[in-house]
């Protein structure tokens, strides 16, 4: 599906930098712009999906699945690039307008709506597994209102004249797609910082792994991403005197996969004494 899409949207990006230039509309420009962070963005999601199937090394134990959140980041601050730019390049056209040829701007337009409408149901089924995929299909989405909007800029500007309405759907167009821009890289930055994944209250974690039969007390309870796809655990956990550690721990693993689908997990077990040594107040 990721390469059905890459060709579509390479072909229609060679078109719409061909018509941008040749109707002289910032509107086709601005949504160019955007179909090349698509093409970045199938690319290295294309590309991501492949390092992440290796498996794991000596050098690179955890694999290489943390390049899809490198490249899902590097898409997002190229949208951001590309915003700017354009609003830049806006402003300009503000202080001297130019003329466009609307017809052309039309055509080509309505012909990116039905690529970007094909290219988004191929992503459909695949962006809710992956921050790469999710990635991709934001912008082809974002690219598809914008397409609408140079639609309506085309229109606008072939019934009344009025050539400013250019500049103003090329900016309408970058501040649509910064909000979700902002929020890929914000959901991206919190798995590189290794923070606690989307949908997970640690507190409910923590009382949830407290309620475990045998179970003392909760400390050092880690919880991070690697991917999207991927949630590790570990933990430390005090037990009660006379249980059997083997038991807690797999009453534990059981729970957390139960109710937060965390497959992968390390639990430590340790005695009340042996947890007091740990944070350095040893008692008798």
């Amino acid at each position: 599906m990721l390469r059905w899409a890459l060709a579509l949207t390479t072909t229609y990006l060679i078109a719409e930098v061909a018509g941008a230039f040749a109707f002289n509309s910032l509107a086709l420009l601005s949504d160019a712009a955007h179909m090349l962070t698509d093409v970045a963005a199938l690319m290295i999601a294309l590309m991501a999906i492949k390092l992440g199937q290796k498996a794991a090394d000596d050098k690179r134990t955890f694999g290489y699945k943390r390049f899809e959140i490198l490249a899902a980041s590097f898409n997002a601050l190229l949208l951001f690039a590309v915003a700017i730019y354009v609003l830049v390049e806006a402003v300009q056209r503000f202080r001297e307008p130019e003329p466009v040829q609307s017809t052309g701007m039309l055509i080509v337009a309505s012909i990116g709506l039905v690529v970007n409408i094909i290219s988004m149901r191929l992503l459909m089924s695949g962006k809710e597994a992956s921050f790469n995929v999710k990635g991709a299909y934001l912008e082809v989405w974002a690219d598809m209102i914008g397409s609408v909007g140079v639609i309506a800029g085309a229109l606008a500007i072939r019934f009344t004249g009025w050539t400013w309405v250019d500049p103003i759907v090329a900016v309408g167009i970058g501040l649509w797609v910064l909000p979700r821009t902002w929020v890929l890289l914000r959901d991206t930055t919190n798995v590189l910082l290794e923070g606690v994944p989307g949908g997970i209250k640690l507190p409910e974690l923590r009382a949830a792994i407290a309620g475990v039969s045998g179970v003392e007390g909760v400390h050092d309870l880690h919880v991070w991403s690697m991917a999207s796809d991927d949630t590790s655990c570990t933990v430390h956990i005090t037990l009660v005197e006379r249980v059997d550690p083997d038991t807690v721990r797999k009453a534990v693993a059981d729970a957390l996969d139960s109710r937060f689908g965390i497959e992968h997990c390390t639990i430590q077990t340790e005695t009340a004494t042996e947890a007091c040594e740990d944070n350095g107040h040893l008692h008798p």
